[in-house]
């Protein structure tokens, strides 16, 4: 390519990994509010993360088509397509995480602020600090292309998948011993189950950058949700 298509081209990638970074910034952020709205009983924070997940998705739409004029236009090779490519998935992937995080921000008016539930209520935000760690960590391996990071977060998902069984098991017996709280651990279950797939997805975040900084796909893995989901 000419010098100035060179840099021309750089600077839309530029602008791609920071469109990317701003919306994985939100949807981390909108994991920590549901959280926290959750923990609170905060209807107002909660209708907040629901209401921002919209410029969630309007960013995924910019990315889309900044990403498509590149290829269109620049007509990248090798590592450059394959870092193309990997955004167009990863947006994807974000926005899906996003919505997990409003749809547990929808529960949190449904749970009755009372003492009944405080209890399992309590063992959700460890879990969810978890899964966002991973979805920070997996679009900062984007951002560097470290492939390194990558795999430290795909390793990370039994993490997730542990506080959720722990999480499954304490509900199902808090539900035996409390029968008036079943449809209150019914929301949480759901929750739970959200956040495992953030977990989930943060993974396919981060198998595609290792594949967009290597070139290879990571070697097989036992896989739960992920693979379930594609």
């Amino acid at each position: 390519m000419a010098e100035h298509t060179i840099k021309a081209f750089d600077q839309e990638m530029d602008k791609l990994r920071g469109l990317i970074a701003e919306m994985g910034g939100r949807a981390e952020s909108a994991i920590e509010k549901a959280m926290l709205a959750l923990q609170r009983h905060d209807k107002v924070l909660a209708a907040e993360v629901v209401a921002e997940d919209k410029r969630i998705d309007a960013i995924e739409a910019e990315v889309e088509k900044l990403a498509i004029e590149i290829i269109a236009l620049r007509a990248p090779m090798a590592n450059d397509l394959r870092d193309v490519i990997a955004a167009l998935k990863i947006v994807g992937v974000v926005e899906r995480i996003g919505d997990y995080a409003k749809n547990i921000a929808k529960r949190v008016p449904l749970i009755a602020a009372n003492q009944r539930t405080q209890e399992p209520i309590a063992l959700l935000p460890s879990m969810g600090q978890v899964a966002g760690e991973m979805v920070q960590d997996a679009l900062n391996a984007f951002a560097a292309r470290d492939a390194d990071l990558a795999v430290a977060v795909v390793e990370r998902d039994t993490v997730v998948d542990d506080f959720y069984n722990s999480v499954f098991r304490t509900l199902v017996t808090f539900m035996v011993e409390n029968p008036k709280t079943i449809s209150e651990c019914a929301h949480l279950l759901f929750i739970a189950k959200n956040i495992e797939r953030i977990g989930d997805h943060a993974t396919n975040v981060a198998e595609m950058v290792y594949y967009a900084a290597t070139g290879q796909t990571l070697p097989d893995r036992e896989r739960g949700g992920a693979a379930a989901e594609g």
